[in-house]
């Protein structure tokens, strides 16, 4: 007989947590009712907490089923994705995780531990720190930076390089430090308009953190997160220590080097990893 075309996807996206399907902490942050529902006002949290699930499931492959995967998390907020990702990968993919959850302000911490307990997810835990001085693991699978202010990316990033990480996913947020320091005489026309040279900075700020993290092995996109926000995804490449990936990292480094003399910028990802990388 004739193939039925399957017109289903049509209809209705299909998303990774699935309207009609309840899940407590999408009920605690008033996102579903009792009942599975999405609450209307709150549609663009349930569309977001997807997207970002979706860029997970993507780099599955990447993450080892066979023995327990420490995730950090860094800034986590009010934790909608910490748990949305702990819930997706322990309950519905059956990884064996351990999230743990960093953040400054000690009665965030308070409530998602109280949460995280209530749900009876064992192995999400959050603890009250700074990223940078964080050093309660020493082996990472996946780093996960939500909306670290400014150069907290950068301390986030390089500490998932520092500890060999799968995986990064990062959501930086109010990149100003490159917004003081770069000067253009092509681009000065532009940049006198201070919100153009903002949103330049920032965008070049990314551009960069993403070069970097290609330098360092990984394999970097820049990814969609939210109309306003984008995400940085870097998954460690399988390379050979050989000379053709010396020979990569090279021009990358190269080419970093002669967009920041350009831009006369320094951005603090770069000095963090090139300190690591005399320590060690």
């Amino acid at each position: 007989g004739k193939k039925k075309i399957d017109m289903s996807h049509d209809r209705k996206k299909k998303y990774v947590l699935e309207e009609g399907v309840p899940v407590p902490f999408l009920q605690d942050l008033g996102v579903m009712t009792q009942d599975g529902k999405i609450v209307r006002a709150k549609s663009d949290k349930f569309r977001q907490i997807n997207r970002f699930l979706e860029f997970i499931e993507d780099i599955l492959p990447e993450l080892d089923k066979g023995r327990e995967l420490t995730i950090l998390d860094f800034g986590c907020g009010k934790s909608y994705l910490t748990f949305a990702m702990y819930y997706y990968l322990h309950e519905l993919k059956e990884y064996d995780i351990r999230i743990i959850g960093l953040d400054l302000k000690k009665e965030v911490i308070c409530h998602c531990n109280e949460l995280s307990e209530k749900y009876g997810y064992e192995k999400l835990r959050f603890l009250e720190g700074d990223i940078a001085d964080y050093t309660g693991v020493n082996k990472v699978d996946m780093v996960v930076t939500l909306h670290a202010c400014d150069t907290a990316t950068d301390y986030a990033l390089a500490k998932a390089v520092g500890w060999d990480a799968k995986v990064i996913l990062s959501v930086p947020c109010c990149q100003h430090e490159l917004n003081r320091q770069i000067r253009n005489e092509v681009l000065e026309p532009v940049l006198r308009y201070g919100l153009l040279k903002e949103r330049m900075a920032a965008l070049i700020t990314d551009g960069l953190r993403a070069q970097y993290l290609e330098r360092e092995g990984d394999e970097a996109q820049i990814l969609e997160h939210t109309p306003k926000n984008i995400l940085i995804r870097a998954v460690k490449r399988n390379q050979k220590a050989d000379q053709k990936e010396s020979v990569r990292r090279q021009q990358i480094e190269a080419s970093i080097r002669k967009c920041e003399a350009e831009l006369r910028v320094s951005p603090t990802l770069g000095r963090l990893l090139d300190n690591q990388g005399k320590t060690e």
